[in-house]
């Protein structure tokens, strides 16, 4: 089975480097020196990875026979693709390939159908499920711990726990407007105090008729 392990970007220096987008979880793996990947579009590939570094946080390949920067942009935005054995699993019993989360039921805690994931986009701050809904619309789920709660491969489902908003649109205009008026609430209090204490200072009364060093 085929999976896409990686996207090239933009050229990296004068010798061939490129940045590349990972989209696995085992880029040592997938990624290591002498991996050779099929590409999409395949008349790009194979690529065999020649060299890699990390620089700034980001992953820096050089493939074999590609030796400067025209090289190395004429490559950009290519997919690079590993084979992959259907039946292998990640080292980390928390961690799953896309194959394994493609086609997955949505459900909240309680059983609540949400839709199917349909794709993982993989983001350089997080990933996201694209859960297509019953009626046709899509909702984008961060695959984080916080929301996605439970991963069921033998249910064939992922359970979540949305916060206001992620699913239902108009939650999210609730909470906001309860949001508010709590703050409104805090600041006219704030306000009361010091009026009171104005008061207080220009000798006035203070409220609720009790007069300064009344016990």
């Amino acid at each position: 089975m085929q999976l896409v392990v990686a996207r090239i970007g933009r050229a990296h220096g004068i010798k061939g480097e490129v940045t590349v987008e990972v989209r696995t979880d085992e880029p040592e793996l997938r990624l290591g020196p002498g991996a050779v990947l099929a590409t999409d579009p395949a008349e790009k590939g194979p690529l065999t990875i020649e060299s890699g570094r990390v620089h700034s946080g980001r992953l820096l390949l050089r493939f074999e026979n590609v030796r400067d920067r025209t090289g190395a942009e004429a490559l950009r935005n290519i997919l690079l693709i590993a084979e992959v054995d259907p039946a292998q699993l990640p080292e980390d019993e928390e961690e799953f390939y896309d194959h394994q989360l493609i086609d997955l039921d949505v459900v909240l805690a309680d059983g609540t159908e949400i839709g199917r994931i349909t794709e993982i986009s993989h983001l350089p701050s997080q990933d996201l499920f694209i859960v297509e809904r019953p009626d046709g619309s899509e909702v984008m789920i961060p695959f984080v711990e916080e929301i996605v709660t439970e991963i069921d491969l033998e249910e064939q489902r992922a359970v979540i726990t949305p916060p206001p908003g992620l699913i239902d649109e108009s939650e999210a205009v609730v909470a906001s407007a309860r949001d508010a008026e709590h703050a409104e609430g805090q600041d006219a209090g704030h306000a009361e105090g010091q009026d009171a204490g104005q008061a207080e200072e220009q000798g006035a009364e203070p409220a609720d008729g009790q007069r300064k060093g009344d016990a």
